[in-house]
């Protein structure tokens, strides 16, 4: 479901997600994302559970979230931004990583966090995008990164 909020941003539940990006169990890593404002920011929210299958290896005795989990998780939030920019609900886009840079990781993610993804439009223009995240707990940066992903659409489509 699609909501508008009074201050003109936007926020997408599950259902909308998977209507918009590809990804999909055990690989869809946001459970809902808000704030959208069209070609500009959202921010990502995933609940972060100990059923998630990386925590059986990702350490048994101390579940720790892996840091590239948390940059792929912001990749999503940037992909269902560019989604609804581009109006590709039901489009089945697909969202390729092309550039990493500037990765930091500052703090944990465990079981029991609310993560929050932040991302902000660095550039925008047609297939390619470059993004600024954050991966924040509690308002606490744990992970940033720059990133570019190029988006796929099928023969038709825009």
């Amino acid at each position: 479901m699609t909501e508008q909020n009074s201050d003109e941003t936007i926020s997408v539940d599950l259902a909308m997600i998977q209507r918009m990006i590809p990804h999909r169990y055990p690989f869809l890593f946001i459970d809902k994302v808000k704030g959208i404002v069209a070609s500009e920011r959202a921010v990502g929210i995933k609940n972060v559970t100990f059923n998630e299958p990386h925590f059986q290896g990702h350490f048994p005795a101390k579940p720790i979230m892996p840091g590239v989990t948390v940059i792929e998780a912001m990749a999503q939030t940037a992909a269902v931004l560019v989604s609804y920019t581009l109006d590709l609900v039901d489009k089945n886009p697909l969202v390729y990583f092309m550039t990493m840079d500037k990765c930091r990781f500052r703090n944990m993610v465990v079981p029991g966090d609310v993560l929050e993804l932040h991302v902000q439009v660095l550039r925008g223009r047609g297939k390619i995008w470059k993004f600024w995240g954050e991966g924040k707990v509690n308002g606490k940066i744990v992970a940033e990164a720059e990133f570019t992903a190029m988006i796929d659409l099928p023969k038709g489509v825009l």
